[in-house]
């Protein structure tokens, strides 16, 4: 199974750049996709502590479900985009993508704890499977994107609609 726990240690502050966000209850300032938070410093927030008190309850509050540290870890083998600046755009294009993964893994482990019968705890292990190979690489999650997965995991989570 797949590790879905954040762990920001392994990560490059994929999530401080990627994400865009609009002045507002949870955050405090305006910020654009694909551009460095202000209090990025490195690969950490320098406010991370006081995030909430700082009116970025919205950063507080986020979580990727792992995409992040799977993301700089497996696709680019520890590299940063930090680093390496041509990284960036391969980098946030593959954890978009991990995202979505991660996303669905976790949609499918929730269904998971339901009464499903033997084809449908069949269906959840080929869907699991299609969505946990050994090693995502930036062109198998281009072509994840690309795939029917996305539906079938869909798909699937729709026909379960009478068990919940």
């Amino acid at each position: 199974m797949v590790e879905l726990t954040p762990d920001c240690q392994k990560c490059a502050a994929l999530c401080c750049v990627a994400l865009a966000f609009d002045k507002g209850e949870m955050f405090a300032f305006d910020k654009a996709a694909g551009v460095a938070c202000k209090h990025l410093q490195g690969h950490r927030c320098a406010i991370h502590t006081e995030l909430e008190s700082a009116g970025l309850r919205g950063c507080a509050r986020y979580q990727c479900d792992g995409a992040g540290q799977r993301v700089v870890q497996e696709v680019f083998a520890g590299a940063s985009w930090q680093d390496d600046p041509a990284l960036l755009r391969p980098m946030l294009d593959a954890f978009a993508q991990m995202r979505q993964v991660h996303g669905l893994l976790a949609l499918l482990q929730t269904a998971s704890g339901l009464p499903l019968d033997a084809a449908q705890r069949a269906e959840l292990a080929v869907l699991t499977t299609r969505l946990s190979p050994h090693v995502w690489t930036s062109q198998s999650l281009a072509a994840f994107e690309r795939s029917d997965a996305p539906n079938a995991v869909q798909s699937f989570l729709q026909s379960l609609k009478t068990l919940v």
